[in-house]
């Protein structure tokens, strides 16, 4: 996230859907260092800071960390996983991502890290 509060953001090549940059770690990397790496890709450099959230796609058996991160340098560009990478208000973020990736907004609030659970396209309520 810049200091303006505009978060990076890439439509991804496979299915047009606008997500936070991220990826697969690898098995000899930090979470933070893959953070880092993915993130690279869209050109941006960045200093991870705090975990904030941990959601876990049921169907997929996919866990996704998801880290506030603080650009430190470079030039946004695409990559063969991307169509487009933008700086989008949190509003814009909203609209453009489906409700499994927005909600990872809640990030903003400070009261994370917060755990989620969803299915493809939903969240599932806890209870």
């Amino acid at each position: 996230m810049r200091e303006d509060g505009r978060l990076l953001a890439i439509r991804r090549v496979g299915n047009g859907a606008w997500q936070l940059p991220g990826g697969i770690l690898e098995l000899d990397e930090t979470p933070e260092a893959g953070v880092a790496r993915e993130v690279l890709e869209t050109g941006i450099y960045v200093e991870v800071n705090e975990l904030t959230g941990v959601y876990k796609n049921l169907p997929r058996s996919i866990v996704a960390l998801v880290f506030h991160c603080k650009p430190s340098g470079g030039t946004k560009r695409t990559s063969s996983e991307s169509t487009a990478v933008c700086w989008l208000t949190p509003d814009e973020v909203s609209e453009r991502m489906s409700e499994v990736f927005a909600v990872r907004l809640d990030a903003l609030d400070g009261n994370g890290p917060h755990v989620r659970s969803q299915d493809d396209k939903r969240l599932i309520p806890v209870g």
